[in-house]
């Protein structure tokens, strides 16, 4: 299989076996206007399987969801063809409006234009509570 080599662009790598359409969902990559190959199943020395997300144009992302997705994922940013930066990632204290409290007693239920927050709590665990009502998040 030949996956061209990106110009201009950014490469997600070491994402975890079969996370890679969770990621590319979350971050509304199916909406771009650019080319975008999704590797599943690589073989890895590191982690013998991973998944790898390829897009073909430099654009804002939003770290904090990419790591929470998977925190042992790296970003390199390719400029020229050549890899100008890289990106280790890690789980974010917080995350807005990625996933929903499933207390339906909790505020946001009733007051759905309130965002969705939550926090972590266990780093060790990924443990994430709501905001508002401490509901632990489900995966």
């Amino acid at each position: 299989m030949i996956i061209d080599a990106i110009k201009n662009g950014i490469v997600i790598d070491h994402i975890a076996a079969g996370k890679a359409m969770e990621l590319y969902k979350i971050l509304g990559l199916g909406d771009l206007d650019c080319t975008v190959a999704i590797l599943k199943n690589v073989v890895s020395g590191k982690l013998g399987r991973k998944d790898i997300i390829k897009i073909d144009r430099v654009l804002d992302l939003d770290w904090d969801v990419i790591g929470y997705v998977d925190p042992n994922i790296t970003v390199n940013i390719i400029m020229d063809g050549r890899q100008v930066e890289k990106r280790q990632l890690k789980l974010p204290e917080t995350i807005t409006n990625v996933i929903r409290c499933k207390n339906p007693r909790c505020i946001t239920s009733v007051e759905q234009e309130l965002p969705q927050v939550f926090k972590l709590t266990d780093r060790e665990n990924r443990v994430y509570r709501c905001l508002y009502c401490e509901t632990q998040a489900g995966k």
